[in-house]
């Protein structure tokens, strides 16, 4: 639907095309890990790039290589002020950011910083496809409130494994955020069976009444993706959106005379 909506405004002569596309699909198929398998992002990026797109805005890439993947321009936006926003709102005792992996370590250390917070990290070790052990927690987790972040949550194996690491090892509550929830086979079921305090998800990825349950909070990226429009089409930087305001103030120079 989106390549065709793109082909029919350039077929309309519109001066411009933006594609929003809030989850990019097919993000995880990044590069050829195996014999024999295709690199869809890599496809799918060719594919809205011969449709007629001008512009690209995305929230929270798989891989942040994947802008690379288009030839035309790409706003890689964050949904940390969506999540920060309403986590400070929380004001959580005690908090740790914990990274799930070594790969969302990067967006961790964000929400720490954002949020003052201090940071920690599973060590863990996927066997196969959708499977992972958590081997080891690295920081100071006993007594504290974790806070779990990730990009996506697919089946769910991955974050359920890593709450049940934090509470084993002493952590006072968890909480879970990510962006994208895809939510699928028996991620409902053991998400609502994990110990954790609440799951708090976007709506880049419209969620069903049936894979909704009480300790899940859907947050929206309305706002977020409406002020990055209105900046691409006003010619306004888009990074303004991912400033911290809570910059310190840096002290006066005195001139000495």
């Amino acid at each position: 639907e989106l390549l065709l909506l793109v082909d029919a405004a350039k077929r309309a002569s519109a001066a411009r095309v933006t594609a929003v596309v809030p989850y990019f699909g097919y993000g995880r198929q990044d590069r050829k890990d195996q014999p024999r398998v295709s690199i869809g992002a890599k496809l799918v990026a060719n594919l809205i790039v011969a449709a007629g797109a001008d512009r690209v805005v995305s929230i929270d890439f798989h891989q942040h290589q994947i802008q690379g993947f288009f030839d035309i321009p790409v706003d890689h936006l964050y949904a940390a002020p969506v999540f920060t926003k309403y986590f400070r709102e929380k004001n959580l005792p005690n908090l740790v950011v914990v990274a799930p992996d070594v790969g969302s370590a990067k967006m961790a250390r964000g929400f720490a910083k954002r949020l003052g917070a201090t940071f920690a990290i599973i060590d863990k070790r996927r066997p196969a496809a959708n499977v992972a052990e958590v081997l080891n927690v690295v920081g100071e987790v006993e007594g504290r409130t974790c806070l779990l972040t990730d990009d996506m949550i697919d089946t769910g194996g991955t974050i359920a494994q890593a709450v049940q690491a934090l509470i084993d090892r002493g952590a006072d509550s968890v909480y879970v955020a990510a962006t994208h929830a895809l939510l699928s086979g028996e991620a409902v079921a053991r998400l609502s069976a994990a110990p954790l305090r609440e799951l708090v998800v976007t709506n880049t990825i419209q969620i069903p009444d049936a894979k909704r349950f009480d300790r899940m909070k859907v947050l929206s990226v309305a706002n977020l993706l409406s002020r990055a429009i209105s900046y691409i089409h006003s010619n306004a930087s888009v990074s303004q959106l991912f400033e911290l305001k809570e910059r310190r103030k840096r002290p006066a120079k005195v001139a000495l005379a």
